[in-house]
């Protein structure tokens, strides 16, 4: 039987290549997105299968959909985007996943919340297990984000509990690869457009603070695995790469690979940056069988070359 399958942020950078694997797995797929940071020119490539729904929609306003499974992708995720429109961001996160669910309820669905490595906070647990309660700053300029994701992990699991909906948490750490916007403002993307364009590289704060990279092909597998668990296995469970690269490394790396002469240029760090940021995926590694299989130089290449076509065609 193909299942019908709704993917919330279906345009996305990690909603697109999510589709297009649920597609190639003979799924029919659904995918729903306002524009706001997703775009068409994703999903072009899939309008004309004819297994694939595309929705302009936001999901902060009701929607009425009769699917099988669910992943809620729709959110805003770098700081940049979630910063720009920050009540919006938080609305997603509560009153849009309040309705996500409402279709998860009615139409006996199961579903995916992905929720974020930004609910640990700036950690003072290293690495992050999933029983770790996270350091979130409540009022700081980062909590659209990481409350939101918080309250979302909240609604899912009390729709659970009180509605038998079989709701899932994912947490995703820093996710990279083509597609990713050209404006997007996350470190990956950033250091390639300025290395490629040989602007200065900037580098917040002194550079050691680190982050874990993970490609996109292997987190749409964790996904789709976590999707796929036994009913009575809800997580949250980590989904990231646990090789683990201060910020400066990064750009060096990337000066390194384009052969870039762009030198690396220092500003003061934003706040509540988190300075460490690495998953415990054991529970990933036991549940879903899931390890990342991209090295980080492998999914570089790749992401590099698709930017490099990107701005030949601006």
């Amino acid at each position: 039987m193909i299942k019908r399958i709704l993917v919330t942020g279906g345009a996305g950078f990690l909603g697109s290549h999510l589709c297009e694997r649920l597609l190639n797995e003979g799924n029919y797929v659904v995918c729903l997105d306002n524009f706001f940071t997703g775009t068409r020119d994703n999903v072009n490539h899939l309008i004309n299968n004819a297994h694939f729904e595309l929705i302009r929609h936001d999901i902060v306003n009701p929607v009425y959909l009769e699917v099988d499974e669910i992943y809620n992708l729709a959110c805003p995720a770098s700081p940049v985007h979630y910063q720009q429109n920050p009540i919006k961001t938080i609305k997603t996160n509560v009153i849009g996943v309040i309705n996500v669910l409402g279709i998860a309820k009615r139409a006996r669905a199961r579903i995916l919340q992905a929720s974020t490595s930004e609910v640990y906070g700036d950690p003072q647990e290293h690495p992050q297990k999933e029983t770790y309660w996270g350091r979130v700053n409540p009022i700081g300029i980062r909590s659209c984000y990481d409350e939101g994701k918080r309250a979302a992990e909240c609604l899912m699991m009390d729709y659970r509990r009180q509605n038998n909906v079989n709701a899932k948490i994912a947490r995703i750490f820093n996710t990279y690869g083509p597609r990713m916007a050209l404006k997007d403002g996350r470190v990956v993307s950033n250091f390639i457009i300025q290395a490629l364009q040989g602007k200065d590289i900037t580098v917040y704060g002194n550079g050691s603070q680190t982050r874990s990279f993970c490609y996109v092909d292997d987190m749409v597998d964790g996904l789709i695995r976590m999707m796929n668990t036994p009913d009575d296995f809800f997580g949250p469970v980590n989904l990231g790469n646990p090789d683990e690269f201060s910020i400066l490394e990064l750009a060096q790396k990337i000066i390194a690979m384009t052969k870039s002469k762009s030198a690396i240029t220092f500003q003061p760090l934003p706040m509540d940056d988190p300075t460490q940021r690495r998953p415990d995926i054991k529970l990933a590694r036991e549940k879903l069988g899931w390890k990342p299989a991209v090295k980080l130089d492998d999914g570089l290449l790749k992401t590099v070359e698709y930017f490099r076509g990107v701005l030949k065609n601006l």
